[in-house]
């Protein structure tokens, strides 16, 4: 994990790579815990049995699952020490490019997209987010995650 003082270090990485978070298991617990909390039951995600016929030959991880990483994969990527509060202003462009199966471990790669001062005596991020899926080719999902910090 890499710790910046504060939002302002950032400032001058617009383009670069400013953290790449730990690998994390999904494990069929997990992804029955997502479909328990949002009521998506699809049997691609919740029936093991099933899923062995589906296209996949195991259930995946619902797309969403995977998005919701995003809190938990930027705060082990990366860290501003200093700053009274940071907001979630929104995501651009959410995508899926390939599926999650259950086993499989997925981390998160961030860059800087751009950086903005906005009122308030704090700064706008603009990242694009990668979430890889460990051996896979194509990542699990790539958006662009639009988070505020406030000094």
């Amino acid at each position: 994990m890499i710790v910046y003082k504060t939002v302002n270090d950032l400032e001058n990485l617009v383009g670069q790579e400013i953290g790449v978070s730990d690998w994390v298991l999904i494990e069929q617990n997990r992804i029955n815990q997502f479909a328990e909390s949002t009521g998506d039951f699809q049997w691609i995600h919740v029936d093991p049995e099933k899923a062995k016929s589906g296209p996949f030959g195991t259930t995946i991880a619902h797309g969403f699952l995977t998005l919701s990483l995003l809190p938990s994969l930027m705060n082990g990527a990366f860290q501003i020490e200093k700053f009274s509060a940071a907001l979630n202003y929104g995501l651009d462009k959410v995508r899926f490019p390939s599926p999650v199966p259950v086993g499989s471990r997925l981390r998160g790669k961030f860059q800087l997209a751009s950086w903005e001062k906005i009122e308030g005596n704090g700064a706008q991020l603009k990242l694009n987010m990668t979430i890889e899926c460990e051996g896979s080719s194509k990542p699990a999902c790539i958006a662009e995650p639009i988070v505020r910090f406030y000094n």
